[in-house]
């Protein structure tokens, strides 16, 4: 049998080619029709996301923004698998891109973030756990006057309370004026850096302790207040009993109104958590766990930019400035600038949206 010519094997398959031309258009033509509305309507909700006029999209729209994006999503999976026409697969690549930002990427940059966050965040958070602070700062207190009064009622409850590394050479021991002449400032300021180092890892730690044990409904929480704020009481006992309050509560305002209103907030977030697994109220403990959670994780960024601050001021103006009344004012000024901005500073698009 003779083979057929090349002329012939084209005429056979060039009446062919038309037709699936024709074929594969008509199918690209029906895919678009019946799902352009969807991509139109996804199309123009992430266009005004983008564009930041969120006031503008009705809440029905922004509801169904994942249906929306999966249903685009679908689609590129068959458009790339069925070989769609190049210019459907590149509009559908495209706008699924721009809806996975919006349904899934990061809302906004992180300095955009920071200001927001400086801006009214953090004192929201603050505002939103008021209850939780109000006992954490009862309980700190109250651990204070204990710490005192255990000490002043025995010497060796001091040891009991203080870590030997803290302690140093101030104990019930001591005369006046050794223990004075660990309140007097440094020559320089010559490794009060790295000074400053540790002291931030240290306070971090005890704050971050705080706020990791209120899980367990908060219980450890207020337990490790009460310890840090009982050896607090036993300083200021030790230094008291030398006639050296002022001189102790002058040295320690200067970060300590920094430092113990930090740790008081970490045992606050924690307690935060613990309680609202406690008492969740109307709902279910998982979605009250994340509620609190997300505030209490709001609350601990701060606590660890207060952390910093607490240890530069202990490392060099504790270290450096001389005199009760100058430590005093430095102290004083810092109390009054945390509970100005966490109660009294309300930005105006914060009372919007409250």
């Amino acid at each position: 049998m003779k083979a057929p010519t090349i002329a012939a094997w084209r005429g056979a398959k060039e009446p062919e080619a038309p037709t699936d031309i024709a074929a594969a258009a008509l199918r690209s033509d029906r895919f678009r029709l019946e799902r352009e509305g969807d991509w139109k309507r996804l199309d123009m909700i992430v266009t005004r996301m983008e564009k930041g006029r969120l006031r503008s999209i009705s809440d029905e729209n922004l509801l169904e923004l994942p249906t929306l994006y999966r249903t685009a999503a679908s689609s590129l999976s068959v458009a790339r698998e069925t070989s769609l026409d190049v210019a459907t697969l590149t509009y559908l690549e495209q706008l699924v891109q721009r809806a996975w930002f919006q349904v899934y990427g990061p809302r906004q940059g992180f300095f955009a973030w920071l200001r927001s966050f400086l801006f009214g965040g953090w004192s929201r958070a603050i505002r939103a756990i008021w209850l939780d602070i109000c006992i954490a700062t009862f309980v700190m207190v109250a651990g204070t006057i204990v710490g005192w009064l255990l000490c002043a009622q025995d010497s060796e409850w001091f040891y009991r309370l203080v870590p030997t590394s803290l302690a140093d050479t101030r104990g019930p021991g001591a005369s006046r004026e050794q223990l004075l002449e660990t309140l007097q400032t440094e020559s320089s300021s010559a490794g009060l850096s790295t000074f400053a180092a540790q002291l931030f890892s240290n306070n971090a730690g005890v704050s971050i302790l705080a706020f990791a044990l209120g899980f367990a409904f908060g219980i450890p929480s207020l337990m490790l207040l009460v310890h840090n704020a009982a050896m607090l009481g036993a300083f200021l006992w030790l230094f008291s009993s030398q006639d050296l309050t002022l001189e102790i509560a002058a040295w320690l305002s200067v970060h300590g109104t920094t430092e113990l209103t930090a740790i008081m907030l970490s045992g606050a977030a924690g307690l935060h958590i613990g309680r609202s697994m406690g008492f969740p109220g109307n709902r279910s403990i998982l979605k009250a766990m994340s509620e609190s959670g997300k505030r209490a994780a709001t609350v601990m960024v701060g606590v660890v930019i207060m952390m910093i601050i607490a240890a530069l001021l202990e490392a060099f103006p504790r270290q450096l400035v001389e005199g009760e009344f100058n430590r005093l004012l430095i102290g004083g000024a810092m109390l009054l600038f945390w509970i100005a901005y966490f109660f009294a500073y309300r930005p105006a698009h914060d009372e919007a949206a409250a």
